[in-house]
């Protein structure tokens, strides 16, 4: 048996460590290529992580990139089943903290947490897939 994932295009690549709190508490240390979560819920994202930064009907601003690398990363952790989907709504909390912290405005830092409550559940989704 296999297991797989489809792939799609993305639009921006880390080129240096970054390393963020993030208040998951996995039951076992994550470890993938590019990200690793450990059980004091410390999420490190390695150089050549892509992403495809802000989604919706958004801009990519300097207030919104460091946020939407950081929930990149745990949707990315959610579909491929190393994180529950319980985690979802702590992603999307941590987003609008990043980018508060970033400069972003208040209103549109509580648009975009509306925006992934209301429309990120099918991308958290454990999308593995298994063939014979």
């Amino acid at each position: 048996m296999i297991r797989y994932q489809r792939r799609r295009r993305y639009k921006y690549t880390l080129t240096s460590t970054y390393a963020c709190p993030t208040g998951l508490s996995p039951a076992r240390p994550i470890k993938r290529h590019y990200l690793q979560l450990d059980a004091d819920g410390l999420l490190t994202i390695q150089p050549g992580y892509a992403w495809d930064g802000p989604s919706g009907p958004t801009l990519d601003t300097p207030s919104f990139m460091r946020g939407s690398l950081v929930h990149d990363a745990l949707y990315q952790l959610m579909r491929e089943g190393d994180l529950p989907g319980e985690a979802r709504r702590r992603a999307d909390e941590l987003l609008r903290e990043i980018c508060l912290a970033a400069g972003m405005w208040p209103p549109r830092a509580q648009y975009v947490y509306w925006f992934v409550r209301r429309f990120g559940a099918r991308h958290a989704r454990d999308q593995t897939r298994c063939a014979p």
